[in-house]
């Protein structure tokens, strides 16, 4: 039965069929073969409700309404000036404002593909006629937008946050100094590499451009801070900062900025509403078939195999990392969060592990699959966008992705990198 539905959503997906839909008729002929007759098919459209039927997941249309609002209302131009001139004049200036920009942007939005799109539309033509490989530039962008899941706020987090009951707050805090580790290998990697090929770099800004810039894009610069002072001071909740920064995105698009126009509304209303039904459909869709493993006892079997390996946390710890990368390989974040979460929590369990340690090092994982094929979102999303073959954007995103793979073994030895900052803080 097990078998027979893991095949039939596979077979599907390579037909070109959505993950979502692939998971709901998978758990569904699941269901209908069981021993019992069939008995159970009733829990399909129970579980597809349950998964989302939480408070919590508020969180997810309010951030990403609040991303729309702020690229809409011009922050991405203004973030881009102030890191033209915070870093323009580094080798590779047009890199290193791509994985600047995207640092943070990814403390707005908490979408990857957002941030990609917003940020590639603008600089990967601008680095194409300065002469940068046209790989190149799509790659620096996957990789910098790459952050966006990382840097708090975070879509997947609150994702893990609901399905293994570990806080968001401490999630969110746990996701910064990785982050910014990876940001800092990224623009080095950037000045090596344009080095080497002779990219030129920008003039220095003064200071009085620097100070010019930063007072042109506070009103944005400000948002990562608010998010992270008011949950970690206990002023507002995860849910309530999510509404505050829509309310904070909408007084600085129509009063402050003022590049957010009220016939523009409507649109972002609908991309936001879109994007989050896509995120809500997919968390939906994965309830039947998580219910199914459950009912099965896969999870158990699965936890059970790979505790049998070794009595170490660190040897079992590695090998949940050798799965988890090879899940990244053939399905996205969000869906591989929701199917294979159930499974794993009884590893951290038994091991004793720390809750929010072995939740980054899921999260990280799935999120470096954004980064490589044979799925490698980022790269279609930056190949398409900057109109890239997708071979060259892969291949010049390798450095990229083995700094990623760095920090996550990293994090993986060094639990303090991601635990230190949230027992401080909360």
């Amino acid at each position: 039965m097990i078998l027979l539905s893991a095949v039939l959503f596979f077979g599907l997906l390579l037909l070109g069929l959505d993950v979502g839909f692939s998971m709901i008729l998978a758990a569904l002929a699941g269901l209908l073969l069981r021993h019992d007759g069939g008995g159970d098919v009733v829990m399909a459209p129970l579980t597809l409700v349950s998964n989302v039927d939480t408070a919590v997941l508020i969180t997810v249309p309010l951030f990403v309404l609040a991303g729309e609002l702020m690229n809409q209302g011009g922050l991405t131009h203004r973030l881009i000036g102030w890191s033209s001139a915070m870093v323009g004049h580094m080798r590779g200036s047009l890199g290193q404002v791509g994985i600047l920009t995207n640092l943070v942007m990814s403390g707005i939005s908490g979408s990857a593909v957002a941030d990609a799109t917003a940020t590639g539309g603008l600089l990967i033509p601008a680095m194409k006629r300065e002469g940068y490989r046209p790989g190149f530039a799509a790659a620096v962008i996957a990789a910098g937008a790459m952050l966006g899941p990382i840097i708090p706020p975070s879509i997947p987090m609150i994702v893990y946050a609901v399905t293994a009951n570990v806080s968001i707050g401490k999630l969110f805090l746990a996701g910064i100094v990785p982050g910014l580790l990876m940001a800092a290998g990224y623009m080095v990697l950037c000045a090596i590499i344009a080095r080497r090929r002779g990219y030129a770099a920008r003039p220095r800004s003064s200071w009085g451009e620097r100070i010019t810039a930063t007072r042109t894009a506070i009103w944005a610069l400000a948002i990562p801070v608010l998010i992270i002072l008011g949950i970690r001071s206990g002023i507002v909740t995860e849910t309530e900062a999510a509404g505050v920064i829509c309310a904070y995105a909408l007084v600085v698009g129509f009063l402050v900025y003022r590049d957010l126009k009220g016939r523009e509304l409507g649109q972002v209303l609908y991309a936001a509403g879109r994007t989050s039904a896509v995120i809500l459909f997919l968390l939906a869709a994965a309830g039947p078939f998580a219910w199914l493993l459950n009912e099965a006892h896969i999870a158990t079997a699965i936890s059970g195999a790979i505790l049998s390996l070794s009595s170490d946390p660190l040897v079992i710890l590695l090998v949940v990392n050798l799965v988890l990368l090879a899940v990244g390989m053939i399905l996205e974040p969000l869906p591989a969060l929701v199917m294979f979460v159930p499974t794993l929590l009884p590893i951290q369990a038994q091991l004793g592990l720390d809750p929010v340690h072995f939740a980054m090092v899921v999260i990280m994982n799935l999120m470096i699959g954004m980064l490589h094929p044979p799925i490698g979102l980022l790269i279609f999303v930056t190949s398409a966008v900057g109109r890239v073959p997708i071979w060259p954007v892969a291949m010049e995103a390798l450095p990229f992705l083995g700094w990623s793979l760095a920090v996550l073994g990293l994090i993986t030895l060094f639990p303090a990198l991601v635990t230190w900052l949230p027992g401080v803080a909360l």
